[in-house]
């Protein structure tokens, strides 16, 4: 049976970043844009662990949590303005943020 390497970890890494970026760049939701980038967030931090796991040293899980305070800050901020720009503009799409000028 084969073992799990730290290959796999990467791949699974880099799949959620992927899919997190591709998110960000094709979607016009901002709720979806939005959950792309944690995607992308938590597609990192299994990178940092990975390499902390293999280097043996703490320091990629201490970066972890620390985007994980940014990531939950990132979220209250996020959804704070989406909810002003559904009140003013009955809308979450991206185009009807630059609206928000007036």
């Amino acid at each position: 049976m084969e073992s799990v390497t730290p290959h796999y970890f990467l791949f699974l890494a880099f799949l959620l970043f992927g899919v997190g970026f591709l998110g960000v760049v094709i979607r016009r939701n901002l709720l979806i844009v939005l959950m792309s980038l944690e995607l992308m967030l938590n597609g990192v931090n299994i990178a940092l662990v990975t390499f902390s796991r293999v280097g043996l040293n703490l320091d990629g899980s201490l970066f972890v949590f620390f985007i994980m305070t940014v990531a939950a800050a990132e979220v209250a901020v996020g959804l704070a303005l989406l909810v002003a720009l559904y009140k003013k503009r009955q809308s979450i799409f991206s185009e009807d943020a630059t609206l928000l000028r007036n």
